[in-house]
């Protein structure tokens, strides 16, 4: 009764490793991660906390990032992102220079102008944050081992100010010099923090991530003094800005000699 088990073990055994070796010889066997170069272009929707939610409200982050893919799914790079946004909490921002008719509305501070008359001036978040990258991609499945879990840490440079937008330069105490008292200025280090799913097509057609963000801004305001609040402006500051990524990949992978063989 052992002979028989004996063989038939036998033949299981030989009959997967002949099926392993023709895997491997008609290109079934698990593909392995691509390595090369991936433009990215990233999209944020955020929110502010701690010292940003007292100025600004919700804003948008666009932005492209130069990045590199190991084979073993390590990612390195540069990312830079436009922040911009319209919701400005700044109650005190520019009283010095209203008068008791004037308002706040639609975004718009009104003035009175070189001409006597009555405008509104719109006043807009701008800011950039750049930095270099690392992370990895932790693959979920041994048949696409490019997708997956993508954890991303970035480190850099942050800045942002109040864009106070007089088009018609047409209030002379938002002039030159004088806007800089009024701007908030603020910058300083960041470290940013992703999370999400990254998707790669085999053709490369398809390529896309999303998931959550949040970015910590150590920074400061840099302004020596601010005429509507008469007081110097460099006082440090916690920025942080959490919300939702989308970003859109396009790779740029080598071509392996296999590829080349059976295209």
């Amino acid at each position: 009764m052992k002979f028989p088990i004996c063989i038939f073990l036998f033949l299981l055994i030989s009959a997967s490793v002949y099926a392993q070796d023709k895997d491997k010889l008609f290109g079934t066997e698990a593909p392995k991660p691509r390595t090369g170069f991936i433009l990215n272009g990233n999209a944020d929707f955020d929110f502010p906390a701690a010292d940003m939610a007292k100025r600004f409200g919700v804003s948008y982050r666009l932005g492209p990032a130069l990045l590199y893919k190991t084979g073993s799914n390590w990612i390195f790079g540069a990312k830079f992102d436009f922040i911009m946004g319209d919701q400005i909490k700044q109650d005190s921002l520019m009283i010095n220079i209203t008068d008791r008719y004037s308002a706040k509305s639609g975004g718009l501070y009104e003035f009175i102008n070189n001409s006597g008359e009555r405008v509104g001036i719109p006043v807009y978040e701008r800011g950039y944050a750049v930095g270099l990258t690392a992370g990895k991609i932790i693959k979920l499945n041994k048949i696409h081992p490019d997708n997956g879990l993508m954890v991303l840490t970035t480190a850099g440079f942050i800045q942002h100010r109040l864009d106070i937008y007089d088009k018609d330069k047409s209030v002379p105490q938002l002039r030159g010099v004088y806007l800089k008292g009024y701007d908030r200025l603020t910058n300083g280090s960041f470290v940013e923090e992703y999370a999400g799913y990254a998707y790669f097509s085999k053709y490369q057609l398809v390529n896309f991530t999303l998931g959550l963000d949040a970015l910590f801004g150590f920074t400061q305001g840099r302004r020596d003094y601010l005429y509507d609040v008469m007081r110097p402006d460099n006082a440090k500051r916690l920025d942080i800005l959490y919300g939702v990524r989308a970003g859109w990949f396009i790779p740029i992978f080598k071509r392996k000699s296999e590829d080349l063989l059976f295209e």
